[in-house]
């Protein structure tokens, strides 16, 4: 006779672990119909290129710092000379004093009337007294001497100490915005590790077509065809002209490797005119100019001053464009937003 079992009902515990199984493959379901897709190469590219701006915006305050941290550099080494061959005078001065001073006692060691009536000779002690006088006068003019160098040297060691404050100061902040661009790259470079490959290639590929296109576009640009800012403007964009191929570099100012600032002061150099290192101060090496004044050789500038390039024609501009390109011509209308343009 068959045995008729009641099934054996499932205890609470593992009704209690499917449940929460069940719950947790449902959500993560729910997660993943509903989890954001994983950005473009496109996508990608246009984040790496915000991030390289704001790594160029950077860069250029790093290079003003530099800049400002050598000329600190300078002018404390000049104070600490003149601070130093200051002493030695100071030293020179004391020691000229206390000859002086051994000298007199050497010859002022008895009352004047006393030796005026012992002396056998009147007038040759009279000759001596005037001589005593003198020695006072050179004494006076002697600690007159040393009041006002002690306290020249005190100005200056004073001005040293200031300007040592300044430079520790901006040697803080050239780490500081060092540290930013550099940051900003980073996040660039994880951006771009996480595409493919082939996604990788693709950019690469397409940085590599504008290279070629400017190379071409080198052969068509023709300064004849709209007249020159200046003489020494169309010298400056020749000079650029030869660096055409090589590569940014981040606080690069050449003749090897430069950042956009880094080629305009350089190619303006080769002209013979000096202009400032950074964007944030070549704007205001120049006279500023609209959009349709614009000649080669003129400056331009974008995207809220962090770069900056030379007109060349034919809406052209001759510039070292970002991280992991080289120095070539580009269309303006690639560039972002225009400021202006200043003419050197």
């Amino acid at each position: 006779m068959a045995s008729h079992r009641r099934p054996k009902q499932p205890s609470r515990a593992r009704v209690t672990v499917l449940t929460a199984t069940a719950a947790a493959a449902v959500a993560l379901t729910s997660q993943a119909a509903h989890a954001d897709p994983k950005p473009t190469k496109d996508e990608v590219k246009a984040e790496v290129d915000k991030l390289y701006h704001e790594a160029e915006a950077a860069t250029e305050k790093y290079n003003g710092a530099k800049e400002q941290q050598d000329k600190l550099k300078k002018q404390v080494d000049a104070l600490q000379d003149k601070v130093a061959r200051g002493q030695d005078e100071l030293n020179t001065l004391r020691g000229e004093l206390g000859s002086i001073a051994t000298a007199q006692y050497r010859s002022g060691g008895i009352d004047p009337s006393v030796a005026l009536f012992l002396a056998s000779d009147p007038d040759s002690f009279l000759d001596q007294a005037s001589a005593l006088d003198q020695l006072t006068v050179k004494q006076t003019e002697s600690l007159q001497k040393i009041q006002a160098k002690q306290r020249t040297l005190a100005q200056q060691r004073k001005e040293a100490q200031d300007k040592l404050g300044d430079l520790a100061d901006v040697r803080k902040q050239l780490g500081e915005n060092k540290k930013k661009y550099q940051g900003k790259l980073a996040d660039a470079q994880r951006l771009l590790n996480s595409l493919t490959a082939a996604e990788r290639a693709k950019i690469q590929e397409e940085e590599a077509a504008k290279d070629r296109a400017s190379r071409a576009t080198s052969e068509r640009v023709e300064l004849g065809n709209e007249a020159p800012a200046s003489g020494r403007g169309a010298a400056a964009l020749s000079a650029a002209a030869t660096q055409l191929g090589k590569p940014y570099v981040s606080g690069g100012s050449g003749p090897n490797s430069y950042d956009c600032s880094g080629l305009t002061q350089w190619a303006f150099a080769q002209a013979g005119v000096g202009i400032s290192r950074t964007t944030y101060t070549q704007q205001n090496d120049g006279t500023k100019i609209g959009r349709s004044e614009l000649r080669p050789g003129d400056l331009v500038f974008f995207n809220g001053l962090s770069h900056v390039g030379f007109y060349a024609g034919n809406n052209q501009i001759l510039h070292s464009p970002k991280p992991g390109t080289v120095v070539r011509y580009e269309s303006m209308d690639y560039m972002g937003t225009f400021q202006f343009g200043v003419r050197i």
